[in-house]
């Protein structure tokens, strides 16, 4: 039996793929969470942040000392 994604969903991806290369690790994790309307995405596992910086768009920035190793992107299906 052949599997198959969805079109949408594959092409979505795909288009992704540019700004995915850009990010400033090769490791990303992503998780969202439906219910609180929040991204998570981490740089490094674990992440073990030492500060955080919020940003004026409701963007949570996560460090490690000078490094950042995650952010927090609040409200996130409402982003374009």
């Amino acid at each position: 039996m052949e599997k198959t994604v969805d079109t949408p969903t594959l092409a979505t991806i795909v288009q992704a793929v540019p700004f995915l290369l850009q990010m400033p690790t090769q490791h990303l994790s992503v998780d969202y969470d439906r219910e609180a309307d929040v991204l998570y995405l981490s740089f490094q596992q674990p992440q073990q942040a030492t500060d955080s910086q919020m940003t004026d768009e409701g963007i949570l920035l996560r460090y490690r000392d000078d490094t950042l190793v995650g952010i927090t992107i609040l409200e996130a299906s409402t982003r374009p």
